[in-house]
């Protein structure tokens, strides 16, 4: 399932979304970011920017080249910690003086699942992680920042990331990573949780958004059959999965090449770390057991197939 997404818009132009509210694309694209990055600006006056993206200094001066008279920007949101979303956050701060809010720094909000596992070593990961990110601000759950002429309040939303945060504003979210249109989430341990993805996914859903606007891609104008879409998509690979063990044991990189037949080989390596998610996930509800101790070649095998490895 695709969204409304048709063109690629030009990068480094503001573009209306509604009153008060702008976005401006970085220039950026990718296999992972689609056309790039969204970088929204909200409000009137003394404006929010929602994810001021890469450390670029082109989107910097669309940014600030975006201000028009008797306007400034008294607040930076960042979703999560990944490279295309924050590292512009201390230039622009640095050029504004407008403190830098998010959940916390780049280890923060991880479960304990996977605490546990990046301790033990093996599993890999880290891609794309703004390792040095830190905000001025560490917002807190469910926390409400009222500005001039807009109001944001901050959901905790792991699953993508451990700090990643949704920011609802009025009818709309910011979605981050979490949910959007053009393709699923990457979830790529120790960063990413399936567990708490669904359940991010499930607190979205019950905001009752009218419409989320992601960090990639258009605007999603039907959060729930988004929402609910990504949630079936998990289940139906969790399902394949098990499938395919069930013939016999299976490590993340053959699965993935089972599985994800019509992926292009770029999109590979991004399905091996979901496929991983889920094996991680399966295992945590004993639904397969682990044969090696683990990396990137662990083998899983369902319960029945062999005992555990030590």
């Amino acid at each position: 399932m695709q969204a409304d997404d048709e063109s690629a818009p030009p990068a480094g132009v503001p573009r209306d979304l509604d009153h008060g509210l702008r976005v401006i694309l970085a220039p950026n694209p990718s296999p992972m970011t689609h056309w790039g990055t969204n970088t929204y600006l909200l409000g009137t006056r003394a404006l929010a920017v929602i994810d001021p993206g890469p450390d670029d200094p082109a989107h910097l001066a669309a940014i600030l080249g975006a201000l028009g008279p008797g306007q400034s920007i008294s607040h930076i949101f960042v979703t999560h910690a990944h490279l295309d979303h924050s590292p512009l956050a201390a230039p622009l701060s640095a050029a504004t003086g407008a403190p830098v809010l998010a959940y916390g720094d780049a280890g923060a909000g991880r479960s304990a699942v996977m605490e546990r596992l990046a301790a033990a070593g093996g599993i890999g990961g880290g891609e794309g992680v703004d390792a040095g990110f830190a905000p001025d601000l560490v917002l807190r759950d469910g926390e409400v920042i009222a500005g001039d002429g807009w109001q944001i309040t901050a959901h905790w939303t792991p699953g993508h990331f451990g700090n990643h945060m949704s920011f609802q504003a009025g009818g709309d979210v910011f979605s981050g990573d979490l949910v959007m249109g053009w393709a699923s989430t990457l979830i790529s341990p120790p960063d990413g949780d399936l567990a708490q993805f669904r359940a991010a996914c499930a607190r979205l859903a019950g905001l009752g958004a009218k419409r989320l606007l992601p960090g990639h891609g258009a605007p999603v104008s039907d959060p729930a059959a988004r929402i609910g879409w990504l949630l079936a998509h998990r289940d139906a690979r969790e399902a394949a999965i098990l499938a395919a063990l069930a013939d016999g044991p299976g490590c993340a990189r053959s699965l993935a090449r089972r599985i994800y037949t019509d992926t292009p080989p770029a999109l590979l390596p991004a399905a091996r770390r979901n496929v991983l998610a889920h094996l991680i996930d399966l295992m945590e509800r004993s639904s397969v057991v682990r044969l090696d101790p683990l990396g990137p070649d662990t083998r899983f095998a369902r319960p029945t197939q062999s005992p555990r490895a030590p």
